[in-house]
């Protein structure tokens, strides 16, 4: 990956457009991390479920809504000015989410400062994968658009990482408003930086009008109606978008009980601090498992077909709901974490490849953004059921099992189903683009 890096970089726009990612990811790393101390770890408030759930629904809403939109309209605005501009936005609202917090706490208006700042972010990714072919030969693009999210997102692991030790000097709602104001100060090295970049270097170089702009915006919501017509006549890409959108539900509400059970069972409810720390260690087993599955992914595939991936990683996840049903001490909830981690993993990646395969290439764009909705759609449903059907405490056999239960449930409806795409006369058969059939 360096020498990646050491070739591209020879571009001076490159560098610049880099710089701006590097440092605005970090900067989102710092702020996840204080909304995270925010809404579910301050000392004064005990976390429940109908808190945490909302909040979910707030962080992930932007992405349900605000994503399928915003290339449309990355077309009608400048994209260097959407960096500067966005970035410089963002100062304000973190800033003022910081004072929110130490005057008047968590209420209404701290999760609409959040729902817009996490809207302006939404822009501002997309933005900077837009501006990139703007800045590399068009023979380098493959190996940018490798480098760049992947460094961007360690990069926002340091700041996430910073975020986290920063806040325990001081302690408690003020060191939350430090997080928050540090993630401000890198949000406004961000807009600073995007200065080093032409007005017009990132183009758009033919810029929507008004008209132009509204008929594009239609033309996505109608685009996204073919493609779930496509993808449902096609039956195999359907299923593998029905699967992940399930194991996505599933996992989300997993998710929020590993909030709840981090903050008050495992230790102190009083103690936020050692909440948090315990929830970080909590959520590490998960990110392991996600490490396992793009190891071992690739060796089933080997083995199986994607889709026979597919129903090992559903009972996966089936196991790590019924072990978890049986206890929340740690050693537990950590092997849940992890099987969890490889199940949802290892299936997104089968699922992806079946996507892919068994997509004609008109209809891939479509098809992904399809995915995007449904991938973040799912954790906003599953924060709604899990505020009515868990406990306070997180921690709930019975809601476990029948999490369980749909995972297998979703196995056996899934291993009914077709095992290979259905044959469309009015549309170009995938394999006619190269593209291979994902089950055989």
């Amino acid at each position: 990956m360096l020498g990646d890096l050491r070739t591209v970089a020879v571009h001076p726009g490159f560098r610049r457009l880099f710089a701006v990612r590097i440092v605005s990811q970090a900067g989102d790393g710092m702020f996840q991390v204080g909304l995270a101390a925010l809404f579910f770890f301050q000392p004064e408030r005990l976390a429940t479920a109908a808190d945490v759930a909302a909040a979910f629904a707030v962080l992930l809403l932007p992405f349900t809504i605000v994503g399928p939109w915003a290339g449309v309209l990355l077309d009608r605005w400048r994209r260097r000015q959407v960096l500067l501009v966005g970035n410089a936005i963002r100062v304000v609202l973190t800033l003022v989410l910081a004072a929110l917090l130490l005057t008047v706490g968590v209420g209404p208006a701290v999760y609409v400062v959040a729902l817009l700042t996490l809207s302006i972010n939404r822009f501002l990714l997309a933005a900077l994968s837009a501006g990139l072919p703007r800045v590399v030969p068009r023979d380098q693009l493959l190996m940018a658009n490798a480098i760049t999210p992947t460094l961007g997102a360690a990069a926002a692991g340091v700041g996430a990482a910073l975020g986290f030790v920063g806040r325990f000097a001081p302690t408690g709602a003020a060191g939350d408003a430090v997080t928050l104001v540090g993630a401000a100060v890198l949000f406004a090295a961000a807009s600073a930086l995007a200065l080093r970049l032409r007005p017009d270097q990132l183009g758009p170089t033919h810029r929507a009008g008004a008209d132009e702009l509204w008929a594009r915006l239609r033309e996505v919501g109608r685009g996204l109606r073919q493609g779930t017509r496509y993808l449902t006549r096609r039956r195999t890409p359907a299923m593998a978008l029905g699967v992940m959108a399930t194991h996505r539900f599933i996992y989300g509400v997993t998710f929020i009980a590993a909030v709840l059970i981090s903050r008050n069972l495992l230790v102190d409810p009083l103690d936020a601090d050692a909440g948090l720390a315990m929830f970080a260690t909590v959520l590490a087993s998960t990110t392991i498992g996600f490490g396992l599955a793009v190891v071992v992914t690739p060796l089933a595939h080997e083995r199986m077909t994607p889709a026979t991936w597919i129903v090992v990683c559903l009972g996966l996840g089936a196991a790590s709901q019924l072990l978890l049903a049986t206890s929340y001490v740690l050693p537990v909830v950590l092997i849940s974490g992890g099987l969890l981690g490889l199940a949802a993993q290892g299936a997104k990646i089968a699922v992806d490849t079946i996507v892919q395969r068994d997509t004609h290439d008109d209809y891939r764009g479509r098809a992904f953004a399809l995915y995007d909705v449904l991938y973040n759609a799912a954790f906003v449903g599953a924060a709604a059921l899990a505020a009515v059907v868990l406990p306070d405490t997180g921690w709930s056999p019975a809601a476990f099992v029948g999490l369980a239960v749909a995972y297998l449930v979703a196995a056996v409806l899934y291993r009914l189903g077709p095992a290979r795409p259905v044959h469309l006369e009015d549309v170009p058969d995938p394999a006619d683009d190269g593209a291979a059939p994902a089950r055989s």
